[in-house]
């Protein structure tokens, strides 16, 4: 497969996670097992065959491969894309692709939804996806992939087949619900879009960011930026509930070497060795 974007991947509780981060300079992510994605700072060759993505704000290091994405897709005779992003970005973003279609003299065939904090969107049967408001410089939400199953009703999991049967037959629901969050990605976002959605910090897997990670740069400055710096992480540490928790987004200012240091001098044992550097 042509490799013409950085990526790096990881595989955890049975799903992949691939993508790649850095602050203004590109976001993009993908869960094939889930087929879909979330944002499109850049368009590796190889995640065109995905057609599903969700955006979490429109700034161009996290949208700027829409047209790419698009376009690539209809080249290769594949079906319109489906795309979510918040609704403010759905018109500014239509008028992008039109644009590049006269530009490119080529259509640009794409199903662009609108969504804010408290949708849900049905995947399949099994995975439904939930936005929750996010807290950045422009309007952003958060994602978060549940899996949902019906299981027996507690008060009837005592009973035989033929009595819980006879239950149904008689038009009893002895099913309900239950879901479990399995990979939340917060996107952009100070760290209080987490602590009004705790739903972030239960989820299996939580894709988050933690851009600045340095003492010498000023945490109120970062928050008026909408950014998550490592002490606001080491301030919530205990909160975190997530199995695995991919730290990414982190700013150019830093090298690798200077990242890790930072973050293993204030989370030595790396939150129980669950955090994981995406670098």
């Amino acid at each position: 497969m042509l490799d013409n974007a950085p990526l790096r991947k990881i595989e955890f509780n049975g799903l992949t996670i691939e993508g790649y981060s850095r602050a203004a300079v590109q976001t993009y992510w993908r869960i094939p097992e889930m087929k879909l994605g979330f944002d499109l700072g850049l368009q590796p060759w190889d995640f065109m065959g995905t057609a599903t993505w969700f955006v979490s704000h429109a700034h161009l290091d996290h949208i700027a491969a829409l047209p790419v994405y698009v376009s690539r897709r209809r080249l290769m005779k594949m079906p319109p894309p489906v795309i979510y992003m918040p609704e403010v970005a759905v018109g500014p973003a239509l008028q992008v692709l039109k644009a590049f279609s006269r530009l490119d003299r080529g259509k640009m065939p794409c199903t662009i939804h609108p969504v804010q904090p408290g949708d849900e969107i049905e995947l399949s049967r099994e995975l439904v996806v939930n936005t929750y408001e996010t807290k950045h410089t422009v309007p952003s939400v958060g994602y978060i992939v549940s899996q949902r199953r019906r299981k027996l009703k507690a008060e009837y999991q005592k009973l035989q087949g033929e009595q819980i049967r006879d239950l149904r037959i008689s038009g009893t629901e002895v099913t309900e619900e239950h879901r479990h969050p399995l990979l939340a990605y917060l996107g952009d976002s100070r760290a209080e879009a987490m602590d009004d959605n705790p739903q972030f910090y239960e989820a299996d897997i939580l894709i988050m960011e933690m851009t600045f990670v340095s003492p010498e740069h000023r945490k109120e400055k970062i928050h008026k930026m909408g950014h998550i710096h490592l002490d606001d992480v080491v301030a919530r540490q205990t909160r975190f509930q997530n199995q695995k928790i991919i730290a990414s987004h982190f700013s150019t200012r830093y090298n690798n070497r200077q990242i890790q240091e930072h973050v293993k001098a204030k989370l030595p044992d790396m939150l129980d060795g669950r955090l994981h550097l995406w670098l």
